[in-house]
């Protein structure tokens, strides 16, 4: 007799949990698979620490293959679910689609940012969901600092040194104060014109810092904010996003090349797909997480929608103590569903929140004990410590020598500002020629704030803008394709600065040079030719952080996560 297939969509906190649960509940009586984009766990909370460059991107990512055993890993996207032929289907990393059947489902595909109505925003600001963005912000900010201490332009040089983070929530309020540090330190290695000095605005329309923790630990991280130098603006947001900065709801214009977007998270695009009853785009399940109507197909972490039975009438919200939680109970029930054990719903009790602010710094109450300074700092690296399935050697390593050496100020240039585009149904993925996001409907993030622009790149030309949603690709494919980049948004022969050159017909491939013989250099605005390197802009169990409804433009409120803050 054959063993039970079951397939898990999605290697988040969820997903993760739900099959490491399962290869211990099941032992060989099922045929367990995880279909995951990329093959390591990303742990979120310490991304703003590899921003810092604290830790290494390694550190907080958890190798799949080493830490799963008996689990099958495939590495491909889901773009589509048939649950009447139980078939899941995607792409893998080379472009090929693939199909997987299962008898048992379990969705846990997570979140990507949200995005509000508000111009200009999906163009120039960049997000901070994934190790590409957490890469491409480091740079960014790297680069901007070494400009700036060689640029004479009074006007130039301190818009390179404004800073602006919307949301102040757990993500936001971390990626303030450990960045606010490193460029401190950057300056001291590369002296600013006198008078200026780096400057990190945060914003948020919530009355105070970290509204969701209690008064007295947003009242400490506002305060160790303020006293670092962070310009904290609650009640404010930003009204319109342009290349020269951004336009702030009480009217005043900031001059920035950079604008980081936490303001909050929505669900996998994905799950619209299933035809399932929805909640604010969440799939709908019963406390014991399977899908009314569906007894084969289960659903947990950020993508479902699943009854608080602590509060009637309502749902867990988004964050990654429950998605962590979730993945157990899950699995849990699945191997229940093969005669494996007792089903359980889902309850929770709050064990509460962490948030590092950097050096000794950090906000907590654990077990709804309020703590600061140091004592809070402790907690909240030894719960991370303790919540981490990996690396905890390399982990704690990094912070040692962060505390005995200074670090490592410098630019890999790895990860291009049109490769991390804010509006993607794949922030884990960076964005690669040939292989466009057809989800995607914001245009180009290849210019404005956390852009390249000509006085960057020494006059070369800027990265290319992101592909209309007409391209070809399957859905959410964020994977390389053999084939040229594209060159929209290429300026042609010195036009002004961000106006777009003549379009080349798309995906047509220059004349290949004969073998061994010198390649000729190809022109401007042709695929072939390689965009200048972008400037751009990856729970603490911080996964997510979500935004409530709001009548005016600007971020909304959060449901921040745990792995995010909570400990």
């Amino acid at each position: 007799m054959s063993r039970p297939r079951i397939v898990i969509v999605g290697a988040g906190f969820a997903g993760y949990r739900t099959a490491r649960t399962l290869s211990r509940l099941t032992r060989h009586r099922a045929d367990i698979t995880l279909l995951n984009p990329t093959d390591y766990f990303l742990y979120l909370p310490l991304l703003p620490q590899v921003a810092a460059g604290i830790l290494e991107p390694r550190r907080v990512a958890v190798s799949l293959s080493g830490t799963l055993r008996r689990v099958r890993l495939v590495l491909g996207e889901a773009d589509g679910i048939d649950m009447d032929a139980r078939t899941v289907h995607y792409t893998d990393p080379e472009g090929r689609d693939g199909a997987l059947t299962y008898d048992r489902l379990v969705l846990a595909v997570g979140s990507v940012n949200k995005l509000l109505p508000i111009p200009g925003v999906a163009e120039h600001a960049h997000g901070f969901r994934g190790l590409p963005e957490a890469l491409y912000l480091r740079d960014h900010v790297t680069r901007q600092i070494e400009l700036a201490a060689a640029d004479d332009d009074p006007e130039r040089c301190p818009a390179r040194c404004t800073f602006v983070v919307v949301g102040a929530g757990y993500t936001g309020t971390e990626v303030a104060a450990h960045l606010k540090m490193y460029t401190d330190s950057l300056v001291r290695r590369h002296p600013l014109r006198r008078g200026i000095r780096p400057r990190w605005m945060l914003l948020d329309i919530a009355p105070r810092v970290l509204p969701e923790m209690n008064e007295r630990l947003s009242g400490t991280a506002d305060r160790v904010l303020r006293q670092r130098g962070v310009d904290v603006r609650m009640g404010t947001s930003v009204k319109e996003a342009t290349h020269d900065g951004v336009l702030l709801t009480d009217g005043e214009f900031v001059p920035t090349r950079t604008l980081v977007w936490c303001v909050g998270v929505r669900p996998d695009p994905l799950v619209e797909s299933t035809g399932q009853p929805l909640e604010r785009g969440r799939l709908i399940v019963d406390p014991y997480l399977q899908v009314p109507g569906r007894p084969e197909v289960f659903a947990c972490g950020d993508a479902a929608a699943v009854p608080d039975l602590n509060n009637p009438g309502k749902y867990t919200p988004m964050t990654a103590q429950h998605a962590w939680r979730h993945g157990k109970v899950a699995a849990v029930n699945v191997a229940a569903s093969l005669g494996i054990g007792e089903r359980r719903p889902y309850r929770h009790r709050d064990l509460g929140f962490v948030v590092d602010l950097g050096g000794a710094q950090a906000a907590a109450d654990p077990l709804g004990v309020p703590l600061s300074g140091p004592a809070a700092g402790a907690v909240t690296r030894g719960y991370h410590l303790a919540a981490m399935p990996g690396n905890r050697v390399r982990v704690a390593a990094d912070w040692l020598l962060d505390s005995l050496l200074p670090r490592q100020s410098v630019q890999l240039g790895l990860v291009r500002s049109w490769s991390v585009p804010l509006e993607s149904a794949s922030p884990e993925l960076a964005r690669v020629p040939g292989r466009p996001d057809p989800r995607a409907e914001a245009s180009s993030a290849a210019s404005g704030p956390g852009a390249a622009t000509e006085a960057d790149t020494g006059g070369a030309p800027a990265g290319p803008a992101r592909s209309s949603p007409a391209s070809s690709g399957p859905a959410r494919s964020g994977f390389p394709h053999a084939g040229p980049e594209p060159a929209r948004n290429q300026p042609g022969p010195e036009p002004a600065r961000n106006q777009p050159g003549p379009e080349p017909a798309r995906s047509q491939p220059g004349p290949e040079p004969a073998k061994n013989q010198p390649e000729p250099a190809p022109a401007e605005n042709q695929p072939g030719s390689e965009p200048a390197e972008s400037r751009s802009g990856p729970e603490s169990t911080r996964k997510n952080e979500q935004s409530a409804p709001h009548p005016a433009p600007g971020p909304v409120k959060r449901d921040d996560n745990p792995a995010e803050g909570e400990a």
